[in-house]
């Protein structure tokens, strides 16, 4: 899950996303006066969203449930058990609790924008870029950067490096010190052997946050490209040291670069 962007902004902790949950949505259901059966819906996803991203997943489940008996018209809470049903490997679940955030409100970016990561996940490209697309052309969606970042990491799955490019660049138009694009994106010119780019990126990428075991890994096999044994080495002894049980650092004592 933390390796795209784009959950936190539904609860408020994630890869380069902090914000609360909202209340509605981006359309006309969020600005509606809350009811007092509304707001104590609100006040359980709330507590759910943040059990959710604690990995407390029956807890947030429990809140949730209170959640859709307090209003059950409540789309974010959908949200939320979709992102819940989707970490559980539930897919049916999941799929089902985010379209009924998304009917219950069109203008839900946040759900279609965590739907579409879920359908990227799933290998469903074609259909999760279209929900980021609509997320994207909502005027009222205050975090349009997240959705393109996400439109990114799918387009380079799906393996359309350019449309993948293209997205990221835009997501950084709107947000240019975004550590989490900026990593993404050095990996994407390293996919396309474009090394002084990936450099760049990948410099300006630790001058905005410390060294992550995706960053250090990175940096490992672009300095092996470039033939710097000693910079790789360098690479090498930070990612085993700062990141022992990393995938990174498994695959860097099996001398997997590939």
């Amino acid at each position: 899950m933390k390796k795209w962007m784009g959950i936190l902004a539904a609860v408020a902790l994630l890869a380069g996303c902090v914000a609360p949950p909202t209340g509605g949505g981006d359309g006309v259901a969020g600005s509606q006066v809350d009811s007092e059966s509304r707001q104590r819906a609100r006040a359980f996803t709330d507590l759910a969203a943040a059990y959710f991203s604690r990995a407390q997943y029956k807890v947030a489940l429990d809140e949730l449930r209170k959640a859709i008996t307090a209003d059950n018209q409540f789309g974010p809470a959908y949200n939320i058990y979709g992102l819940i049903y989707m970490e559980l490997a539930e897919d049916k679940l999941a799929e089902e609790n985010f379209r009924r955030a998304i009917a219950l409100d069109r203008n839900d970016s946040e759900s279609r924008n965590n739907f579409g990561w879920f359908l990227c996940e799933r290998g469903r490209y074609d259909e999760g870029l279209a929900q980021f697309s609509t997320a994207i052309h909502n005027p009222l969606y205050a975090r349009p950067e997240q959705a393109m970042s996400n439109a990114g990491l799918c387009a380079e799955k799906k393996g359309d490096l350019a449309l993948a490019e293209a997205n990221l660049i835009k997501s950084l138009k709107l947000q240019p010190d975004s550590a989490n694009t900026i990593l993404k994106m050095a990996g994407l010119y390293f996919r396309q052997n474009r090394l002084s780019e990936t450099q760049r990126y990948l410099g300006r990428h630790a001058e905005l946050a410390p060294p992550t075991a995706e960053s250090l890994w990175l940096g490992v096999r672009l300095e092996r490209k470039l033939g710097d044994r000693a910079q790789e080495a360098a690479y090498g002894l930070q990612l085993r040291k700062r990141f022992p049980d990393s995938n990174e650092a498994r695959q860097l004592l099996s001398g997997q670069y590939e």
